[in-house]
């Protein structure tokens, strides 16, 4: 039988193999993605998924066999970066590809800037066309001179996104995590222009560690496990637990199967937090043993409250009291003095240091610990570090080996274990799981739950309410800078993901006391 014109491969993956020192991320990878398909590509961290999109895209060069493009009947390698653009090629990758520094409207138009005459930039043009995209993404409230590094990271990742659509020639788009910061209402829009992008004739290849995401908009998925090919299978054919299992070898019966623990004496109490613009009369308690979660769609301001818990940023008024005396913290070491410690929301940006060694981040906060007049007891050092290799499994083929090179889940739990070198009294989890594959969920689900055990207060913020609902004890629901609602696991008729969303959107403002 003739094979139909949509299902002719636009991507040829041939014996694909990409080394990097002490590791091999690619090993004889074979498959192909269809003209005008959704490819759903799905594994661990370290299945090599971010590795196998950048050598498409032209940034890593192979070690072994070879990728093609098919542009206009003719099979092309792409030798860089520019080659595969100019082939139709783009890719949003899992962090976001973006510069910080510049504008909206500058990040639009970065590397094609509209020139007149006399070299002069054609700025009304740029901020003309920035506003139209802006519009057609629903983000038409953000001025297309606004810098970048100004606006929160979910509203980052749907700029990049949206830069897609200023590109003519686009034969295959790449989506690597793209809803990691996204509320379930950005998700949908975001379904709706790939889905057009399909119907247009466009290939999507497809990443995300939210399998409902990919049984939900794929046409086929390939499987990844440590850099090997496992499987390519359409989506019609397998559910989410033959997924699962094929990526990890096991069944992972309940991924957010937890004891939860009776609280104890409370560790911090907020009363009337407030910050001009951003949030106002913020109260809420923990105490030891207890998982809080807090949740909140975009501009609920869920993570500006905890940044003036931790001390990174200053509250206008408002009271903090921990272990019941009032506290004034001023900085994130006043905050860690106290017991208070914070995973951040953007790991690359603020978790880690990437080009330092795994070594050297996991003692980063705490070197004072394991000091004597400025020296280090490198014993301690490395027994420290690799104490929390082998407690929370990070991989990593040495002590020595840059952050850089690891996955984003092992890179998460770097970050989780510079707090736990200080034996903390209370953890702020800030998007604990974002960029990290189901495997690695359950690992930190289950490192959350046994520091609930040993009498830790932890509070989690999180856009995925399966992951907010699964864990938590209470959860406080936020919308607009105000908090809507506080609501308990065993009030079985509010806890579900449909009540919650009705408080995060105010349709709902019933709160319930503690």
């Amino acid at each position: 039988m003739q094979e139909q014109p949509q299902e002719l491969p636009i991507v040829r993956i041939e014996n694909v193999t990409k080394k990097f020192p002490g590791v091999v991320a690619l090993r004889d990878v074979s498959f192909n993605v269809r003209r005008g398909e959704i490819h759903g590509i799905v594994g661990e961290n370290g299945a090599g998924k971010s590795t196998l999109i950048k050598a498409i895209m032209g940034v890593h060069q192979l070690d072994g066999g070879a990728i093609y493009i098919n542009n206009n009947g003719d099979w092309i390698q792409p030798k860089n970066a520019l080659d595969a653009k100019r082939l139709g090629l783009y890719a949003n990758y899992q962090n976001v590809n973006i510069a910080n520094n510049l504008s909206v409207g500058e990040n639009y138009f970065l590397g094609r800037l509209p020139i007149q005459k006399f070299g002069i930039v054609n700025w009304p043009k740029i901020f003309k066309e920035s506003k139209m995209v802006l519009e057609k993404f629903h983000l038409d409230h953000i001025d297309p001179r606004t810098n970048i590094d100004s606006l929160p990271i979910s509203v980052k990742e749907m700029i990049t996104i949206s830069k897609i659509s200023m590109y003519d020639d686009l034969q295959l788009a790449i989506f690597d995590e793209p809803t990691a910061f996204f509320e379930n209402e950005r998700v949908d829009e975001l379904f709706r222009y790939i889905e057009k992008l399909k119907n247009d004739g466009i290939s999507i290849i497809y990443i995300s560690h939210r399998l409902e995401e990919i049984t939900q908009i794929c046409d086929r998925v390939t499987v990844l496990k440590d850099g090997e090919y496992v499987s390519t299978r359409d989506i019609s054919d397998i559910d989410k637990d033959a997924l699962i299992s094929m990526m990890v070898g096991r069944k992972i019966e309940d991924i957010y199967d937890i004891n939860h623990q009776k609280p104890g004496k409370e560790i911090l109490r907020v009363e009337g937090l407030t910050k001009k613009g951003k949030y106002k009369d913020i109260s809420f308690s923990i105490a030891e043993g207890e998982i809080l979660g807090f949740f909140g769609l975009i501009g609920s301001g869920r993570s500006d409250v905890m940044k003036a818990v931790y001390g990174a940023e200053k509250a206008d008024s408002g009271e903090i009291f921990v272990h019941q005396k009032k506290a004034v913290i001023n900085s994130p070491i006043e905050s860690m003095k106290k017991g208070i410690g914070l995973i951040p929301e953007e790991r690359g940006k603020e978790g880690v240091a990437l080009d330092l060694s795994v070594k050297i981040n996991i003692n980063l906060n705490s070197y004072d610990m394991i000091s004597h007049f400025g020296v280090i007891n490198v014993r301690k050092e490395k027994t420290r570090t690799n104490h929390f290799i082998d407690a929370i499994k990070i991989k990593t083929p040495s002590i020595e080996q840059k952050v850089a090179n690891l996955s984003g889940g092992n890179q998460q739990k770097i970050v989780i274990s510079k707090l736990l070198c200080r034996d903390l009294d209370l953890l702020i989890f800030d998007e604990p799981t974002v960029g990290v594959d189901v495997g690695a969920k359950q690992e930190i689900y289950q490192l959350i739950g046994r520091l609930a055990e040993e009498g830790k207060a932890i509070i989690v913020i999180s856009s995925y309410l399966p992951e907010i609902l699964g864990i938590s004890d209470r959860v406080v629901i936020m919308a607009e800078g105000e908090k809507v609602s506080e609501i308990n696991r065993w009030e079985k008729e509010l806890w579900n993901e449909e009540e919650a969303l009705k408080f995060a959107s105010k349709q709902s403002t019933l709160v319930v006391k503690e």
